[in-house]
């Protein structure tokens, strides 16, 4: 059996079979009562046959209240009642023992512990018993219950389930889950030892391949190692297919969380590009401007939630322009008091910002203390989606398309805007800005300000997939100056282009050589290319920055 969590399954379709309400009218059946109580023989050690009888004798009856039952058989809740050799459902109340009729749900009283005994499963009534939960749940009215269904007999294939699924197979009417039941019937009959023809089960073979994941490559794998014959041959070539697929489907996924950690390194560097561009200034307490925007989030999720908890779900887009204030006046703060008195001297400009970062982070754990703080995601943004064999969560598509948006934004703020215009005359040639009247003192503050805002929101989504706490920040600062320097210092596209190819170029190392050791192979390949393009991919132009 792979390895899959029995017991929330169990109890998945034990309660999907109950919402679905089909079939519960005979729940009192004196004869059902009968079936399950012969449920009982498993309390003796060495009677797992007659229990996997009695739990057949079950699932023959097609009620769907039988499911809680063989539920509770598999999480380990149903018992005997000594006294009466009754089959109760157990559950602990306090310091006592509650007991409740398996098919009413009827609460039968307290029990004491000796005087009932647990009906004891094994690994093979365990796939038996999720088997048959499946099948009891193929014909509920519920479409989500009935793939459920067809996922758990695939998951744990029986032929005994065939002739189940060939009945909801001809029922089914949603394509979508009738091509579920068919991959479902396909591993049984390919599990098939015995009693199934080559030819069917060489039909089966196609199924297989369709789905293509690796529940199906099992599944061939082990038919791949059968007997020699016809379809011992098809299911390697079958394997060798799927192999093929999933090769082209993992590298498709290294592209992915490429593309997400690139912009996660995008929405990092993007400030930091443009305050290196703009003044030369080396800030290293850029990462603790990122962990502002993370607390400012945090601040904001918790007020709303105190304030006004039907908002909870909008306190995200509430953090935003909240975390770009708190962090961009924090900037314009450290470039009025500290940054200003220090310019033309970088290594001077390093060590204060280096002993900034300290400070921000001591004062940050002086307030919210030095543990983790949780920030929750918003529905919206919660789950995950598939696309073939690729895993999309919806948090990290959230992340990429707001990076774009904030680069967006930015690209027009810079080209469109006379503050653009300032700030790139500043950029290109400071001293021709100033005789034209640009005030470049403000245009420095201003532009300060703005890439600490732009970190500030690059917190807000770091806080959805990491640790909001004081050394946030520090885990990107490094990478951050990576992407400004490959990408080309000063360059919005430069970086755009950093961060992604840095991105995937890590998330292509780490399988092979580990995280840590795939990020020293990048920062050395850097160094090298640095070393033939000092100024990174896309230099900027100007008589001043050229000279």
């Amino acid at each position: 059996m792979r390895m899959i969590p029995r017991i929330l399954l169990f109890c998945a379709l034990a309660l999907a079979a109950a919402w679905s309400g089909a079939g519960t009218a005979r729940a009192d059946d004196p004869g059902l009562g009968a079936k399950v109580d012969a449920l009982g023989v498993g309390a003796n050690f060495g009677a797992f046959a007659q229990t996997e009888t009695a739990i057949k004798a079950l699932v023959a009856t097609g009620e769907p209240a039988v499911a809680p039952v063989l539920s509770a058989l598999g999480g380990g809740t149903l018992y005997l009642r000594k006294s009466d050799r009754k089959v109760v459902i157990v559950r602990k109340a306090g310091d006592d023992f509650a007991a409740v009729d398996p098919l009413t749900h009827k609460e039968l009283g307290t029990v004491d512990q000796f005087a009932i005994e647990r009906i004891k499963v094994n690994n093979r009534l365990r796939e038996t018993i999720q088997t048959a939960i499946g099948e009891l749940t193929l014909r509920s009215r519920s479409a989500d219950i009935r793939r459920k269904a067809a996922n758990a007999i695939f998951l744990a294939p029986n032929p005994s389930s065939i002739p189940t699924l060939d009945a909801a197979i001809k029922a089914e009417s949603d394509p979508d889950i009738r091509a579920v039941m068919e991959q479902a019937r396909a591993a049984a009959v390919l599990g098939a030892s015995s009693g199934q023809a080559d030819a069917v089960r060489l039909a089966a073979i196609p199924v297989l391949v369709a789905r293509g994941d690796q529940d199906s490559l099992a599944i061939l794998g082990a038919a791949a190692n059968g007997p020699a014959g016809p379809v011992r041959d098809a299911a390697a070539k079958a394997v060798h297919e799927i192999q093929s697929s999933l090769a082209l489907w993992s590298a498709g996924q290294n592209v992915w969380y490429g593309l997400s950690l690139g912009s996660v390194l995008l929405l990092a560097a993007i400030g930091l590009a443009i305050t290196f561009g703009v003044m030369g200034v080396i800030n290293m307490a850029h990462g603790e401007m990122v962990m502002l925007g993370a607390y400012t989030t945090f601040v904001t999720q918790q007020a709303i939630n105190a304030w006004a908890p039907a908002l909870a779900g909008a306190s995200l887009v509430v953090a935003v322009p909240l975390a770009f204030l708190v962090a961009g006046g924090v900037g314009v703060l450290i470039e009025r008091c500290i940054i200003r008195f220090l310019y033309g001297r970088p290594l001077e400009t390093l060590l204060a910002t280096w002993g900034l970062s300290l400070v921000l982070q001591q004062a940050v754990r002086s307030i919210f203390g030095p543990t983790n703080r949780a920030v929750s995601t918003p529905p919206w943004l919660s789950g995950a989606f598939q696309i073939g064999q690729l895993t999309i969560t919806q948090n990290r598509l959230g992340i990429i398309v707001f990076a774009l948006i904030v680069f967006g934004l930015l690209t027009v703020v810079l080209r469109k805007t006379a503050f653009g215009l300032y700030l790139r005359a500043v950029t290109q040639n400071r001293r021709m800005a100033g005789s034209m009247g640009i005030r470049t003192p403000w245009v420095d503050a201003l532009t300060f300000g703005l890439g600490s805002g732009i970190a500030g929101i690059a917190g807000v989504a770091l806080s959805q997939i990491d640790n909001v706490s004081p050394n946030l920040g520090q885990s990107y600062i490094i990478d951050s100056f990576m992407v400004v320097v490959f990408g080309g210092v000063g360059n919005l596209w430069g970086t755009l282009v950093g961060a992604t190819a840095l991105g995937i170029v890590n998330k292509f190392l780490e399988p092979y050589a580990g995280a840590v050791l795939g990020k020293i192979l990048v920062l050395v390949a850097i160094i090298l290319f640095i070393q033939k393009r000092p100024r990174g991919l896309f230099a900027l132009r100007g008589r001043a920055v050229e000279a």
